[in-house]
C-alpha cells in the first residue's frame, strides 16, 4: 500500500515549507532582508506553504515584494532543513514590502483569510506540522487590536464550524528562506501549480468564500497614489480601478457572444474567432473592464484556433478558478476586476513558461501598439520597442 502515500511525499517535496500570517511595520527584521524606502512598510504573515502566501500578495496591487521565510522561533538564521523538522518553534512566513500609500495594512490583514484555513491548528492542507501554523505577528498596539477585531468578526460570521485558532503574536524577528524558494511559483509554475492544487488549498478555499473569493478586494479609498489612467471611457471607480459595470449595461455593451462568454462561460467557436490569428503588435484588455492582460510579445500559434499565450502581462489581473464542468477539471481564468470568463490555462505551452493561456476571442479588446497612448496604456510601450 505504499502507492498511497506517494501524493503526500510528492506533495512534500515539492512544496517545501508553509506559511503562518504575520503582518507588521518593518521592525525588528534580520540583517538578511534588504532596506526599504522610507515611503515603504513591510507585513509578515504565515499561513501554510510560503510559495502559495507569496504567490497570491505579490499580485495585490500596492505589494512592492514577497520574500519567503521564517518567523517566531529563538533560532537564528535557521535552515529550511531545521525548520521543516518542527523543532525550532519558527512559522513559515512571509515578509510583504508595500506601499502604504496604494493599499493599507487592513487590506493585507483582509486577504489573509482568503488564503488559509484559520481553524486549522495542526498545520495548513497537505502540509502538517506546528511549522504551518497560520498567525498574525504585530509590531504596533493597532496592529494587534486590527487583527483580533478581525478574528471576532470571522468567528461571529458563522462561515467555519470550528473555532478560529490563528495566533495573534508579537513580532521579534524575520529570516529570508534559502533563494531556491524565492519566487518558486515563478520559477517553477508547473510545479507550483501541480502542488497547489493537490494540496486542497484552492478547493476549502472555493467552498468557504464561493463567488466572493474571486471578486475584487476593497481598495485602500485613502491613497493619494496615481492609479490607472482611465482607458477608453471602460467603467472605472472614482479612483481608476477597473470594474465591473452593472447587468443592464452590459447587455447594452456588449454583443450577444460577447455576453455569454464573459458573463455565462460559454466558448466560442475556434478558427472563427476575431483575434486567433492576429499578429499585429499590441496589448489585449478585457472586454468589460479594460484591464491589461496579455501582450502579442508573448503569443503563439498553439493549432488549437484560439487566442493562446504562455503569460499574463499582468498577473494580478488574473484569476484562476478549479473548472470541473468536463468529466475531467481544468484551470478557468477570469479577470480579477471585470471577473470575466477568459479561458483556460494548460501546462502544454513552450518555453519560458511552459504553460498555456487559450483565451476567447470574445473576452478580449485589442489595442494596437500605436494606440496605447492614446488609449491610456503607455506604460506598455516599452514592450514593443526594438
Amino acid at each position: 500500500m505504499k502507492f498511497i502515500k506517494l501524493p503526500h511525499l510528492l506533495l512534500a517535496a515539492l512544496a517545501g515549507l508553509s506559511i503562518t500570517l504575520a503582518l507588521t511595520v518593518s521592525a525588528g527584521t534580520n540583517n538578511e532582508t534588504e532596506p526599504v524606502s522610507n515611503t515603504y512598510k513591510k507585513a509578515y504573515f504565515a499561513g501554510g506553504c510560503f510559495w502559495c502566501v507569496e504567490s497570491n500578495y505579490e499580485k495585490r496591487k500596492g505589494v512592492i515584494e514577497v520574500i519567503s521565510g521564517y518567523s517566531g522561533g529563538k533560532i537564528k538564521n535557521p535552515t529550511y532543513k531545521q525548520v521543516s523538522s518542527g523543532k525550532t518553534e519558527h512559522l513559515e512566513a512571509v515578509e510583504v514590502i508595500y506601499d502604504p500609500e496604494q493599499v493599507s495594512y487592513q487590506e493585507l490583514l483582509d486577504e489573509l483569510w482568503f488564503l488559509i484555513d484559520p481553524t486549522d491548528a495542526g498545520g495548513s492542507f497537505v502540509d502538517r506540522g506546528p511549522q504551518y501554523r497560520s498567525a498574525v505577528f504585530y509590531t504596533t498596539e493597532q496592529e494587534k487590536q486590527l487583527a483580533e477585531q478581525a478574528i471576532k468578526e470571522l468567528e461571529q460570521s458563522g462561515r467555519y464550524d470550528k473555532p478560529i485558532v490563528t495566533e495573534v503574536r508579537p513580532f521579534e524577528a524575520f529570516y529570508k528562506a534559502e533563494d531556491y524558494h524565492q519566487d518558486y511559483y515563478k520559477k517553477n509554475p508547473l510545479r507550483y501549480k501541480y502542488y497547489r492544487y493537490r494540496s486542497g488549498r484552492d478547493q476549502y478555499l472555493e467552498k468557504i468564500w464561493g463567488d466572493e473569493l474571486h471578486k475584487p478586494r476593497k481598495h485602500n479609498t485613502n491613497s493619494s497614489a496615481t492609479l490607472e489612467p482611465s482607458v477608453m471611457n471602460m467603467p472605472q471607480t472614482d479612483k481608476g480601478h477597473y470594474m465591473k459595470p452593472e447587468k443592464e449595461e452590459l447587455k447594452q455593451k456588449l454583443t450577444d457572444l460577447q455576453y455569454r462568454v464573459t458573463q455565462e462561460e460559454a466558448t466560442e467557436r475556434p478558427f472563427q474567432n476575431e483575434y486567433w490569428d492576429n499578429k499585429k503588435e499590441g496589448i489585449y484588455v478585457d472586454i468589460v473592464s479594460g484591464e491589461p492582460l496579455f501582450s502579442s510579445t508573448d503569443k503563439y500559434d498553439s493549432k488549437t484556433g484560439w487566442p493562446s499565450f504562455v503569460r499574463p502581462i499582468e498577473p494580478q489581473n488574473i484569476v484562476e478558478k478549479v473548472d470541473k464542468h468536463l468529466f475531467y477539471s481544468r484551470t478557468e481564468v477570469r479577470s480579477k476586476h471585470g471577473d470575466s470568463h477568459l479561458g483556460h490555462v494548460f501546462p502544454d505551452g513552450p518555453k519560458p513558461t511552459g504553460l498555456r493561456y487559450c483565451i476567447n476571442s470574445a473576452s478580449l479588446r485589442f489595442v494596437s501598439k500605436e494606440k496605447l497612448d492614446e488609449e491610456g496604456y503607455e506604460q506598455y510601450s516599452k514592450l514593443f520597442e526594438k
